[in-house]
């Protein structure tokens, strides 16, 4: 049995969903939010923040805190399918795209369009910044014409093969692309990438996520987009 304490549009909860699908192990989603966590998230993480995997096991109950750890824990519990293939040199470049999306994306784009147009919304923070919004943009602009050059010379991200790397980019973007601001068009080799993603099996729940009030774009969960 494993419980999963997660929030719908955040991209490391995405990233250990979309593995625990990979590597086909069930286990139960339980919601709590970053901004008010539950008492059972805060005892298990006391940074309170998602995701948080409890796996019982037959020793008792395992807990594995934050993206990064669930994601190689579950790589050495299930190897296959290897989500880290490779040589030693291989999984340094997986590692490194992994780090550029939870670092450099985040604080570029996510610290801008998610917080302007989700979190401020979900938290009662007031009204979005345009000016914000805009740079948010701007950035994300950038970004894909990095994912673009990558993707003219390799399959994935990181190579031939779908990696951490491409799980890591598809559960960030995933949330910028609920909120409708990612161009696809402009970017055809970015736009095939992610259309071979969303049809995954383990990506296809995160296409059913809705928030309250607020209804991602029509395209989202179109697989032919």
């Amino acid at each position: 049995m494993r419980r999963l304490h997660h929030w719908p549009l955040d991209p490391w909860s995405r990233q250990a969903r979309i593995a625990l699908g990979e590597k086909q192990l069930e286990f139960e989603p339980v919601l709590d939010r970053f901004w008010d966590p539950s008492d059972d998230l805060l005892a298990l993480n006391p940074a309170g923040l998602p995701p948080v995997l409890v796996d019982e096991t037959s020793g008792g109950a395992i807990v594995v805190v934050e993206a990064r750890a669930i994601l190689e824990y579950l790589e050495e519990i299930k190897p296959e399918p290897a989500l880290m293939p490779g040589s030693p040199a291989d999984r340094a470049e997986i590692r490194r795209l992994v780090g550029w999306f939870d670092r450099k994306f985040d604080a570029e784009v996510n610290a801008y369009l998610l917080h302007e147009k989700l979190e401020k919304r979900v938290q009662a923070l007031g009204a979005p910044d345009m000016e914000m919004i805009r740079a948010g943009r701007d950035h994300l602009r950038w970004h894909l014409d990095y994912v673009c050059a990558l993707l003219e010379a390799r399959d994935g991200l990181a190579g031939p093969r779908w990696t951490l790397a491409d799980l890591a980019a598809a559960a960030h973007l995933s949330c910028i692309d609920y909120l409708g601001d990612v161009a696809w068009e402009q970017y055809p080799p970015a736009k095939a990438w992610y259309e071979r993603i969303k049809c995954r099996p383990s990506f296809r729940p995160l296409l059913e996520d809705r928030l309250p009030g607020m209804a991602p774009v029509t395209w989202y969960a179109d697989l032919d987009f």
